[in-house]
């Protein structure tokens, strides 16, 4: 599954970054695409078939799985 992160700091996605690729998980650091947020943030595409819950930690603004060109929000901090 593709899943697009965004994260509430730089440094945010940056740790996310490094702890995935501590878990052979391939994860690509990107500006937040406008369709998705008009913040100035970064965010992370990854492509991972495992539980999402387990990665999402404090760091992690909203979650979105992308199919079809379709970005559909599964994930949202309170």
């Amino acid at each position: 599954m593709e899943y697009t992160i965004l994260f509430f700091t730089h440094s945010g996605a940056i740790k996310f970054n490094r702890k995935l690729k501590s878990e052979n998980i391939q994860c690509e650091l990107m500006p937040v695409p406008r369709v998705l947020s008009s913040n100035c943030s970064i965010a992370a595409k990854i492509f991972y078939d495992g539980n999402i819950e387990n990665l999402i930690d404090d760091e992690i603004e909203k979650i979105f799985i992308t199919e079809n060109n379709k970005n559909e929000l599964v994930y949202e901090s309170n």
